[in-house]
């Protein structure tokens, strides 16, 4: 049975884990074990008996924007769901800040159609939303969609 739950510093090894394996593909960013651990408190998790099985974080931008970043999900656990439910799970946390809307910057456009987002142009989106881009491995050519959801 999958359970869901926030992230504990002992997770790291395994956020870490389930977004390379994406990233070594180029179908996600990268992160760092540092980032990973200032961050852990942005973190949410799937988990089956106990094993990591799906990561996602909540990244607060500013007063009316949140990102949802770094979602992925164990290969061999794809399809049953677990990435929509922790989007909804990270969706839940803005609204309990009272975040009028979220983004995302992603390559799945139509997975996270189907949870309500919305393509816009990277150009609209507020200049905050750009600070960790300078350091992305993709800079300044970044080919991923940006999309929003209002909450």
């Amino acid at each position: 049975m999958i359970t869901f739950r926030k992230a504990h510093l002992l997770d790291a090894e395994e956020i870490i884990r389930l977004i390379a394996e994406y990233a070594d593909e180029g179908l996600m960013l990268p992160r760092t074990l540092n980032s990973v651990y200032e961050g852990i408190w942005e973190y949410s998790l799937a988990l089956d008996e106990g094993r990591v099985v799906g990561v996602g974080g909540l990244h607060v931008t500013w007063h009316d924007l949140v990102e949802i970043r770094s979602l992925a999900v164990d290969k061999g656990y794809t399809g049953q769901g677990i990435g929509a439910r922790l989007v909804n799970i990270l969706l839940g946390e803005a609204r309990s800040l009272k975040c009028p809307r979220a983004f995302t910057l992603t390559y799945q456009v139509g997975f996270f159609e189907k949870l309500g987002f919305c393509l816009t142009q990277k150009e609209d989106m507020p200049h905050k939303v750009w600070k960790e881009c300078l350091n992305c491995v993709k800079f300044p050519n970044c080919d991923e969609n940006a999309m929003v959801k209002v909450l």
